[in-house]
């Protein structure tokens, strides 16, 4: 196959996949895997013996249809979570979002998490990590990091250890859930990363709170590392 047809198929696959920001998460997964699966398959059928230009566009057809179950297997996947992860904390002020880069997010406020200056887990959390253990242990291929953040009240000689006491407490809790500790990692932040300004109780108590981020093993990934933040 030569450079000017390869250059088509691939136009193609990236005009074909390029709304995938106005679609759901499986319809995503679904059009990216197909544009990942029908240049592999071209690439394939245009190597592969004589034919050349049917042949490619018959690998193409062929890989398209592997890769698009493949994306739609993995965004399902997540879409379910999401959804579990959604009904579990209906009625609380805890927040399950997709981010950009495909994990789901848990943003776990003050009220619902902890108490002020304490890293013991409120009995209103116990159940929504319930839930999400519950779709990790389903998905061993999930991994999970966890973050503590506070406010800005006190010195960070007592937040940053706080917020790391909180984000392992966590940890600990999913662990007791049947969730392996090598698939989890935690990470304290202290008063770091405030989302509004500490200028109000109110928003103080936004900004104490742990988030939760959980996405599937990239093959060959090991042990997961904290992100810079």
């Amino acid at each position: 196959m030569n450079k000017f047809k390869l250059g088509a198929l691939v136009l193609a696959i990236t005009m074909a996949t390029a709304g995938c920001a106005d679609m759901s998460e499986t319809q995503r997964g679904t059009a990216m895997g197909a544009g990942a699966g029908a240049v592999l398959g071209g690439l394939v059928g245009g190597i592969a013996g004589p034919g050349g230009a049917g042949r490619t566009a018959a690998g193409a057809a062929i890989g398209a249809a592997i890769g698009a179950v493949g994306g739609n297997i993995w965004g399902k996947r997540q879409q379910d979570q999401k959804l579990a992860m959604e009904r579990a904390t209906a009625g609380t002020n805890v927040q399950v979002t997709q981010t950009a880069d495909n994990r789901l997010k848990i943003n776990v406020p003050a009220d619902t998490g902890f108490a002020t200056g304490r890293a013991d887990i409120n009995p209103a959390l116990r159940p929504i990590l319930d839930q999400l253990a519950s779709t990790l242990v389903q998905n061993p291929a999930a991994l999970v990091e966890v973050y503590g953040h506070t406010d800005n009240t006190g010195t960070d000689a007592i937040n940053n250890p706080l917020s790391v006491q909180r984000a392992q407490n966590v940890a600990g809790y999913l662990g007791s859930r049947g969730v392996a500790p090598n698939r989890i990692v935690t990470k304290g932040l202290g008063s770091t990363e405030p989302v509004v300004a500490n200028d109000t109780a109110a928003n103080r108590a936004v900004n104490r709170r742990v988030e939760l981020y959980t996405y599937e093993r990239d093959p060959g990934q090991g042990q997961p590392q904290a992100r810079a933040y």
